[in-house]
C-alpha cells in the first residue's frame, strides 16, 4: 500500500467521475423523455389534419379546444425537459473536464 495517499485520492476522483457519468446518463434519459413528450402532440395534430375531411370544425370544436390546450401543455413540458437536460449535460461535461485538468493522472482514462 502506498503511503503518500495518491491511490486513495485517485479512487475518490474516479468515484466522483462515476457519479457524474451516472447523472449524465440520467440527464440523457430525461432528454429522450422530453423528445418523446414533444413528439406526441405533433403526431396527434398530424392525425387530426389527415382526417380533417371526415369531420366539421364547428361540431368538434368543444373537443378540439381542450385537446389543443393539452397539446400545448405537452409541448411546453417537452421543451422544458429538453432544455433542462441539455443544460445539465453541459454542466456535467464541464465538471468532468475540470476534474481531468486538475488531476492529470486520471486524464488519460477520461478522454
Amino acid at each position: 500500500m502506498e503511503t503518500d495517499g495518491l491511490p486513495k485520492l485517485d479512487s475518490v476522483i474516479f468515484g466522483e467521475i462515476q457519479v457524474l457519468l451516472a447523472e449524465k446518463r440520467t440527464a440523457l434519459a430525461s432528454l429522450r423523455t422530453g423528445i418523446a413528450v414533444f413528439a406526441l402532440p405533433l403526431s396527434v395534430l398530424s392525425a387530426l389534419i389527415a382526417t380533417s375531411r371526415y369531420y366539421s370544425m364547428e361540431k368538434v370544436m368543444p373537443l378540439l379546444l381542450p385537446l389543443m390546450l393539452l397539446n400545448l401543455g405537452l409541448v411546453v413540458l417537452g421543451c422544458w425537459l429538453v432544455f433542462r437536460s441539455i443544460r445539465r449535460i453541459h454542466h456535467y461535461e464541464a465538471r468532468i473536464k475540470e476534474l481531468s485538468e486538475k488531476y492529470r493522472s486520471i486524464a488519460q482514462f477520461i478522454e
